[in-house]
């Protein structure tokens, strides 16, 4: 037979967990709005910065820009890995690192090093439990990042990119989607791309403009391209904040579904246990009255 008290601590310490996981679950509703209405602000900027590229790319073919070329093999890349802070936010953090570590295989395959930014105490815990090298380690961009510290990383980038060190330059974090799909990518960064991304190539066939230059197209992409760069890294990294906040929402919840269940469960053990205990003294009461007739 089950022991009451014992039932009764248990019962006590899962509510307690319960009320912790519903709390939770409310602060990240709160901050995923937060953090979903600054994504979805972003991205039509975003989006038409990269389509004003592609057309004035292929509005003057003549033109070349070294942001836009593949430089000469330099068997190095880099690599910037944004995870989370804080746990408790389900697969977060593994789905992420899992492309992480398939695309550095895959560079290795081709004798590529790829030099690796990690921001976010879990992904740097988890590499340095690898005994992987991190070449710079990022911990002071919040829940919030603004542009202003995003925009050293992407310039950091670009000059390593011009000046030839590394070949190529990739994102890897979590594509917001939608609330009920968020997908771990890795995007090539460097060097940029004359098509557009993530439109669908009917209506940019459709969308063709003739554009007359002042100033020439030069000046203009060599303008637009850098900010390109630092547009599309910083939308990699609220789609990311955005991402772990509904990770971490449908985890709690999932945990306060789960502690309520137990709850549930541990209330009819005892229940049980209570209703044999009675029966048990109804029987010695009954026995001993019976013993004295």
């Amino acid at each position: 037979m089950a022991n009451r008290r014992v039932l009764v601590k248990r019962k006590k310490s899962v509510t307690n967990i319960r009320k912790i996981t519903r709390t939770m679950q409310l602060i990240a509703t709160a901050r995923f709005q937060a953090a979903f209405n600054r994504a979805t602000a972003t991205k039509p900027y975003t989006q038409k910065l990269a389509e004003l590229v592609a057309d004035i790319s292929s509005a003057s073919d003549d033109v070349d820009h070294p942001l836009m070329q593949t430089p000469e093999a330099t068997g190095r890349s880099a690599m910037l890995t944004i995870t989370s802070m804080r746990g408790l936010c389900g697969g977060y953090n593994a789905n992420v690192l899992r492309s992480a570590i398939a695309h550095l295989n895959e560079q290795s395959e081709q004798d590529i090093t790829t030099d690796i930014s990690m921001v976010g105490k879990k992904g740097i815990n988890f590499f340095k439990f690898l005994g992987r090298d991190i070449k710079q380690k990022i911990t002071d961009i919040g829940d919030v990042p603004k542009f202003e510290q995003i925009e050293p990383l992407a310039n950091a980038l670009m000059d390593q990119f011009i000046k030839g060190e590394i070949s190529s330059a990739y994102v890897c974090y979590m594509k917001f989607i939608s609330t009920g799909k968020q997908v771990a990518e890795v995007m090539q960064l460097l060097p940029l791309s004359s098509e557009t991304p993530d439109t669908d190539k009917e209506a940019q066939k459709g969308s063709n403009v003739e554009y007359e230059f002042s100033p020439d197209p030069k000046g203009l992409l060599d303008e637009l391209l850098p900010a390109t760069v630092r547009v599309r890294l910083f939308q990699c990294f609220t789609d990311a904040i955005v991402s772990e906040q509904v990770s971490r929402m449908v985890a709690m919840k999932a945990a306060t579904d789960a502690a309520g269940d137990m709850i549930t469960a541990l209330t009819r053990q005892y229940n049980r246990a209570r209703q044999t205990h009675i029966t048990m003294e109804l029987l010695d009461i009954v026995g001993g009255a019976n013993a004295l007739e």
